[in-house]
This record gives C-alpha cells, sequence and structure tokens, in this order.
C-alpha cells in the first residue's frame, strides 16, 4: 500500500466506520497517546525499565500503526499530501544532513 492509498483507504474507513473525523485538537492528542505506547514499549524491550504483568501482551507493530492511523487522519483533514510532504523533507534532509553524518565520528565504527 502506497501512502497515498493509505489516506484514501483511512478517509473511507473514517466515513464508513468512525462516522466522522475527530477534531483535529482531539487527533491531536490521540497521537500523542499513541505514541507515548510506543515509547512505553520501547523503554521496556530496548531500555532499563522492565515489562509490567499488564504489558505482556503488548504488540510494537499494532501500536506503531495505531500511531500512523492517527496522523494519516490529522494529514487528510488538513489537507497535507503525506506523500508529497516525505519527499520533501527527504530533499531537505539529504541537502542538510549528507555530509553531516559522514563527518560524524560518533557513527563511525558502530
Amino acid at each position: 500500500m502506497t501512502i497515498e492509498e493509505a489516506q484514501k483507504t483511512v478517509d473511507q474507513w473514517i466515513k464508513t466506520n468512525g462516522i466522522r473525523y475527530f477534531n483535529e485538537l482531539t487527533n491531536t492528542a490521540i497521537l500523542m497517546e499513541e505514541v507515548g505506547e510506543v515509547a512505553r514499549i520501547m523503554a521496556r524491550k530496548y531500555g532499563e525499565q522492565s515489562f509490567k504483568k499488564s504489558d505482556e501482551e503488548v504488540n510494537l507493530a499494532d501500536e506503531m500503526a495505531d500511531v500512523m492511523f492517527v496522523l494519516i487522519c490529522l494529514a487528510n483533514q488538513t489537507g497535507i499530501n503525506l506523500t508529497e510532504a516525505l519527499e520533501k523533507n527527504l530533499q531537505k534532509k539529504t541537502l542538510r544532513d549528507s555530509e553531516r553524518h559522514k563527518n560524524n565520528e560518533k557513527l563511525k565504527g558502530g
């Protein structure tokens, strides 16, 4: 599925199953909540925190998909084409960072 297809699929799902989009502020709060759930799993799986009994059934892929879903909702609501936005962002990063990372001693030999 392309990003464009994902935006269309989410829009159709919202209109069919979700009745309507939550407003942008509500979706921003939901996005922060979903990102927090990803952070919680990362802190436990890759950081120093340990899993609690209530964390045993967590699914990192599903939580990341939740983040994508809400981000796509916000893009749809605000008229942002995420394909174009990502392409422009990668161009910006390439111009800004292509030599910086190659010359970063901290990244060598890692």
